[in-house]
């Protein structure tokens, strides 16, 4: 069985958040079960593609504003457990960055009139397309309904949704811009009185799936397409995310100062948070508690700063916090403020670090993800891999992997309102279990026996290809 999977981004060639990673790791755990899994991608004039040597495969030409030519090129590299190839399209993809530019929606309409394009090319095609996100949401309809694609039309393709709020519309004024199509079939990408990208995946593609089972229902009520998603349950499947054991493993992983393993956590974790206290002018001495992540309402960014603030001065200065992360300029601010008015209590790095986020992982003693919004997050697996207590809100993905430590078999600390009350409470208990140095060196260990894998989740998506291509359509 070949799958193709079609996404904007690809650890390590370009991440912007938990696309990237899963997009980078589930190819790899599909390819250990014995399937061929390969990749494409735009091509980004970062420095992962200008230090690594590729190889064209394929050149073909698409007509939008005039002839454009666009490029297929394949990693010569063979390490990353799966073929990963991109997309150049001299004058539309070539930033350095998957997004944030004025002509994003051409860009994106372009990069999956190139992708069909070439799959329309293969002699012998893939047994299923795996489309991710918005970007690649107009592939299903090209598929079925592009006058130049009429190969692809029994193609078997899978939709995964990694964050709904994110539904790539674009106005009736770029529909020329499309390969055409016949215009009976017009209301397939029509949303409101626009071409929305996620809608039209929905539905067109013959399943889609979520990233945990929650945020399948959830999606059911969101605000835009709630009623889409509700007619079209039936093709819907939540698959919980995994993580990569492989890169994320505090046993080897190399940004760490210190290695440990479960029977050791409790010295590796003093040894990785003395270097990052030291490092940020905290105090090791206290609970560390760290937020990873974009800085946006939807994370509950919005609230750090109020809620830090508050528990310095009814703990006595009982925490050490730190941020990482980059998104809107009034929360950065805000956190820089926070800094100066709390500077031997609050740091923040703002932008984004690899080698730091894994360091953090090690280093805290709980993560914070006060989410308002989390399909599955990937965050709060992280933690649990490096014995670091999630606190969570009850939203998504973060409920279906975190137990109340009040609960039979519980471990995290989860709360109900993405408010700086319910936050504060949620970190009044950290602060009380942080005391209880037995029990928090007992959940340390057993959290990090979990299985979080990609293998668990592979097996399910795997078994979700194999009922695609046996139903046809």
């Amino acid at each position: 069985m070949t799958i193709l999977h079609v996404s904007a981004e690809c650890y390590p060639a370009a991440k912007i958040g938990g696309l990237g990673d899963v997009v980078g790791a589930l190819p790899k755990y599909l390819n250990q079960q014995g399937v061929t899994a390969l990749v494409v991608m735009p091509w980004y004039q970062n420095a992962f593609f200008t230090q690594h040597s590729f190889e064209l495969i394929y050149t073909g030409r698409f007509r939008m504003y005039g002839t454009h030519t666009y490029q297929v090129w394949r990693l010569q590299q063979q390490d990353l457990g799966f073929d990963l190839h991109a997309i150049r399209i001299p004058g539309l993809l070539e930033q350095p960055q998957p997004y944030g530019y004025d002509n994003d929606a051409d860009r994106f309409i372009a990069f999956q009139t190139a992708v069909a394009g070439w799959l329309n090319t293969w002699q012998t095609l893939p047994d299923v397309v795996h489309c991710h996100d918005h970007h690649t949401g107009l592939l299903p309809f090209f598929f079925m309904h592009a006058f130049a694609f009429n190969r692809l039309t029994q193609l078997p393709n899978v939709f995964t949704v990694h964050n709904g709020s994110y539904q790539g519309w674009i106005n009736w004024d770029k529909e020329h811009l499309l390969p055409a199509y016949d215009p009976l079939h017009r209301g397939l990408l029509e949303w409101n009185h626009a071409i929305n990208s996620l809608a039209a995946a929905i539905k067109c593609c013959w399943r889609f799936t979520t990233v945990s089972p929650s945020y399948l229902e959830e999606l059911q009520h969101e605000p835009v397409l709630g009623k889409l998603f509700s007619d079209e349950a039936a093709k819907g499947l939540g698959i919980l995310n995994g993580i990569d054991h492989q890169v994320w493993n505090p046993e080897t992983d190399q940004y760490l100062k210190a290695h440990y393993d479960s029977s050791t956590v409790a010295e590796g974790k003093r040894m990785n948070k003395e270097f990052v206290c030291n490092q940020f002018g905290l105090s090791a001495q206290r609970p560390l508690v760290v937020f990873i992540g974009r800085l946006l309402p939807e994370k509950g960014a919005d609230l750090l700063a109020d809620s830090f603030y508050r528990m310095t001065h009814e703990t006595n200065g009982g925490f050490s916090f730190l941020v990482l992360g980059s998104g809107l300029p009034q929360y950065e601010r805000s956190l820089q403020d926070l800094h100066g008015a709390l500077p031997d209590y609050f740091n923040c790095y703002i932008g984004y670090h690899e080698e730091l986020a894994h360091l953090l992982y090690a280093a805290a003693d709980f993560l914070l993800m006060p989410s308002r919004s989390e399909p599955c997050g990937l965050n709060q697996l992280y933690a649990l891999r490096y014995g670091t207590i999630p606190i969570v809100r009850s939203v998504g993905g973060l409920k279906d992997t975190v137990i109340d430590f009040g609960d039979p078999g519980g471990f995290g600390i989860r709360f109900e309102q993405a408010t700086v009350d319910d936050i504060c409470h949620a970190l009044h208990r950290a602060y009380q279990l942080y005391a209880l140095s037995s029990k928090l060196d007992h959940l340390r260990s057993y959290i990090m026996k979990f299985d979080h894998s990609w293998t668990e989740a592979a097996r399910n998506y795997l078994a979700l290809y194999r009922t695609v291509t046996a139903s046809g359509l």
